[in-house]
């Protein structure tokens, strides 16, 4: 698999995301993954507001989120279904605004790829829309997929025998969020001006259409849940 950013001009607020992606993006072979950040595609939607104090941050952060809890670093919120910090609210790059996250990542995926692949004459394409994430009790960012168009999200190895024939009972791959985050290595997080990736030879499944809802799990099944819980009671080593 080979992952390889595309270094732009800055992207201007309201500026139309197709002709963009266009200039820079000359050829797409068949099987080929575009990758773009949310970043332009919020700026594109005009999806930014101006900072006129502190308290228009949090309540745009209460705004956006299904959930919000303050803690010592930040605002702990989930929204579109997974766990972020502020609401995915972004002040880097932004010239002195807020960004906000795009409106709705699958369909922004869904229209570039369609538009793409008649102009390339191309049977499978796959979109990732992507974000950046903090893991649990990890340092640093990973790329996380806010959405995607064209392959399916996660490779499921339920039923399926190991290397020794165990059957295997709850593996199963995360490729859409793996593949974002490759891309983000790549992409960089400061003034790299590269808010565009191309991926080749991805070990995915394209299909024409996707279940958007392929990654979610209830909060009650989430494997981290019983941590959270008793977070209060634990130690960490040093």
């Amino acid at each position: 698999m080979i992952v390889k950013a595309i270094r732009t001009r800055v992207f201007k607020e309201g500026e139309l995301l197709l002709p963009f992606v266009d200039r820079y993006v000359k050829k797409l072979n068949d099987g080929s993954i575009l990758v773009v950040t949310s970043k332009i595609v919020s700026l594109s939607e005009g999806n930014v507001r101006e900072i006129k104090s502190s308290r228009t941050r949090e309540e745009l952060i209460k705004e956006e989120s299904e959930f919000a809890m303050r803690t010592k670093y930040t605002w702990l919120t989930i929204k579109d279904g997974m766990v972020m910090s502020s609401a995915g609210i972004d002040e880097s790059n932004a010239n002195g605004k807020i960004v906000l996250l795009p409106r709705d990542s699958f369909k922004t995926a869904e229209h570039l790829r369609r538009e793409l692949m008649k102009r390339h004459h191309i049977k499978n394409l796959g979109i990732i829309i992507t974000d950046s994430r903090l893991l649990p009790l990890r340092a640093g960012v990973v790329g996380v997929a806010l959405g995607w168009s064209g392959f399916s999200g996660v490779r499921d190895y339920r039923g399926k025998p190991d290397i020794f024939g165990r059957i295997l009972k709850l593996s199963r791959t995360d490729l859409a969020d793996s593949l974002a985050t490759a891309a983000v290595a790549v992409m960089g997080e400061g003034a790299e001006q590269q808010p565009l990736a191309l991926i080749t030879g991805a070990p995915v499944e394209f299909k024409e259409k996707i279940d958007k809802r392929e990654l979610s799990i209830d909060i009650k099944e989430d494997i981290y849940q019983p941590l959270f819980e008793k977070i209060k009671k634990i130690k960490l080593k040093e």
